[in-house]
């Protein structure tokens, strides 16, 4: 079985479809975040940062997804 470079690009961009919906829907509106998820997150200091850093990988995916999104519509990886 072959893997070729589009079938990886692919599933990149299905992973990272996936994680922006899922850190989109973690992004509260009403400014509490992750907090109101399931309480304070052990893993950072204050809310503050837990958004901070939720912010930067949400748009860190969105990055990913869009050039992805932009080199394979393109048509520029071999099929």
């Amino acid at each position: 079985m072959t893997v070729n470079i589009t079938t990886i690009v692919q599933t990149i961009w299905a992973l990272s479809a996936l994680g922006l919906i899922i850190l989109v829907l973690l992004h509260s509106p009403k400014g509490d975040g992750i907090g109101a998820i399931g309480g304070q997150a052990q893993l950072f200091s204050s809310t503050k940062s837990a958004e901070d850093t939720l912010n930067r990988v949400t748009w860190a995916l969105t990055v990913i997804f869009m050039g992805l999104t932009l080199l394979l519509s393109a048509g520029w990886l071999p099929k």
